[in-house]
């Protein structure tokens, strides 16, 4: 009931932009509202460039550091180690906003361009990975996001492992297999349902992360395939921009909300789908 009323709501105060803006108002990059225009088309690709971003380097750290307490950490560490996620997963994202534009964006501009430097002779990398000047990208508020929510995924996959039957495990050993082996054919297995589960939601926090993605991602609204290069999200730009927005503007921004959150649930639908069809091939290989 209260995803229902927030989703009427919020499209309520969304119509006017949609009625004005029409279906251009997921097709067009153009957002000036000072002539009235408001294309979300940037900002719907901004905010999944950096959301993938944020995923594809956060889940492999998350399941290693998992793996690692769950399966080969002795106890003490294993404190450590729990102690200095749930750390983590408690500073806030302004902390994080702040850390990147004042240290990390000015710092890691060089080893950008020295990764364009690097690629360069190859056609499709230079163009992913083309200079920059700033440091303030797509890459950086991926980077960012990145570190915001590997303690999310690693909490959720490791209460995930821990829930692998015991026995499953020593019987695989027994048979035979490596500790690898019995990872791969066993604890994977039986988790990919958690797994994709703690993935989506490290997803929306990604997706939904305001502050932090504002500060380092360039406020640059652009659809290009540079990852250097500066960019605009969503809740980056509702959160620039609504303290001076009226009218039009402000249903606009309202707008870019309601697609974020009909973008939210199609993703979690759809990993959904995906972790039913896993399990039941699982099944029927047992």
């Amino acid at each position: 009931m209260v995803l229902v009323l927030i989703a009427v709501t919020t499209l309520n105060n969304a119509w006017p932009a949609f009625r004005e803006s029409g279906l251009s108002f997921v097709t067009s990059r153009q957002w000036i509202p000072n002539e009235g225009k408001f294309g979300a088309l940037a900002f719907i690709y901004g905010t999944a460039v950096i959301a993938a971003i944020a995923v594809l380097l956060a889940l492999p750290v998350s399941v290693g550091i998992a793996l690692f307490v769950t399966e080969v950490a002795p106890a003490r560490l294993r404190t450590m180690v729990v102690a200095v996620m749930d750390l983590l997963a408690g500073i806030p994202s302004v902390v994080f906003g702040l850390w990147g534009i004042l240290v990390l964006a000015p710092n890691i501009a060089a080893l950008y361009n020295w990764w364009s430097d690097l690629v360069e002779p190859i056609p499709l990398l230079t163009k992913l990975f083309d200079h920059t000047q700033t440091g303030r990208a797509f890459f950086t508020a991926g980077l960012i996001l990145a570190l915001m929510i590997t303690p999310i995924i690693t909490t959720i996959t490791r209460e995930v492992f821990a829930t692998v039957p015991r026995n499953d495990k020593d019987g695989a050993l027994a048979l035979g297999a490596t500790r690898w082996e019995m990872i791969k054919g066993v604890v994977f297995p039986h988790s990919i349902g958690g797994m994709v589960g703690a993935t989506m939601l490290g997803l929306g926090r990604a997706m939904g992360e305001t502050i932090a993605v504002a500060l380092v991602i360039g406020s640059t609204p652009q659809i290009v395939a540079n990852v250097f290069a500066g960019g605009d999200a969503m809740p980056a730009v509702i959160a620039n921009q609504f303290g001076e927005a009226t009218g039009v503007h402000r249903s606009a921004l309202i707008g870019l909300g309601v697609t974020l959150f009909a973008l939210t649930i199609i993703v979690n639908v759809s990993a959904r789908t995906v972790v039913r069809r896993v399990d039941v091939r699982l099944r029927g290989l047992a």
